[in-house]
């Protein structure tokens, strides 16, 4: 078989036109991303086997139910569309700043990178506000001295377990100490009144009122829920932060003109690449965590 010899000191490539007929800094940009989407694979993986080994697992029309300013109003998944809105929106925003750019405009450009940081500005936000309700929200559930009382979501606790029939309530409610009933009885709408006053009442006079007011309570559910839940979102949290600031980073550059002084707005489409990424995977932890 015949072979090709290489004459000494010749090159395969030696510069000028990248052999991917993209620049350096894309090819390292996409190096990147795709050695990220191996760390959040391997979480979404991880999160998968051990969901799918466990018997009971929180059901997310009960545990993502809830609007700010709606009260206690059942609202399953409405909150969450809309974070998924807002960054989608923001995604759209990036792809017309990078538009603008390949026009030299560098007006639109600002514009509508101000609109990209505003809405991963205002994701953080809902999730800031999703994470306070989870971890301080006021969740029935039978403890383990067999009465119930308030949890809160966190690593190492999760209150959405399986959940508890009329009969069961009934039965923890009645060992259940006066000051846990009190505190129950003022968590729920239809009871009225304040602690001050509910704490007059007698045990059984707050039980009918918790019973009768279809009061929903559960078992403790598995401890891993909250420790993947907060990880996986706080860690794709943590990249949305982290675009943000890269995005106004390059918000001041194009306000200073230096992508003019350059000739081309390309920091601005590597910016977006980023920004997509980003995007893209919160399509998967939706999927993961909200619908599945």
């Amino acid at each position: 078989m015949a072979t090709t010899t290489i004459p000494a000191g010749t090159k395969w490539w030696s510069g000028g036109k990248s052999p991917f007929n993209v620049s350096y800094g894309k090819v390292m940009m996409w190096y990147f991303l795709m050695s990220d989407s191996f760390t959040f694979g391997s979480l979404l993986i991880a999160y998968g086997a051990t969901r799918f080994s466990e018997n009971f697992w929180p059901d997310p029309n009960h545990v993502f139910n809830t609007f700010p300013f709606a009260g206690e109003a059942n609202l399953p998944l409405a909150f969450v569309s809309l974070m998924t809105f807002i960054l989608i929106f923001s995604s759209v925003t990036m792809v017309l700043a990078v538009h603008e750019g390949h026009k030299m405009n560098r007006k639109g450009v600002e514009k509508y990178m101000l609109l990209t940081i505003l809405g991963g500005l205002a994701f953080l936000s809902c999730q800031a506000w999703e994470w306070t309700h989870l971890l301080t929200g006021h969740h029935i559930a039978l403890l383990k001295d067999g009465t119930l009382g308030t949890m809160h979501t966190s690593i190492m606790q999760n209150p959405f377990g399986p959940a508890l029939s009329h009969e069961e309530i009934v039965n923890a409610l009645q060992v259940t100490p006066h000051d846990q009933l009190v505190t129950i009885a003022g968590t729920l709408e239809h009871t009225g009144g304040v602690a001050a006053d509910l704490a007059k009442l007698s045990d059984q006079d707050l039980i009918n009122q918790i019973s009768s007011a279809g009061i929903h309570a559960n078992q403790p559910g598995v401890v891993s829920f909250g420790g993947f839940f907060f990880g996986i979102t706080g860690f794709h949290g943590f990249h949305v932060f982290s675009g943000v600031v890269i995005n106004l980073v390059m918000y001041i550059k194009t306000r200073l003109g230096h992508f003019d002084e350059r000739g081309h707005y390309e920091m601005i489409e590597k910016a977006g690449l980023y920004w997509h990424f980003v995007d893209l995977v919160w399509v998967f932890v939706f999927l993961f965590f909200y619908l599945v």
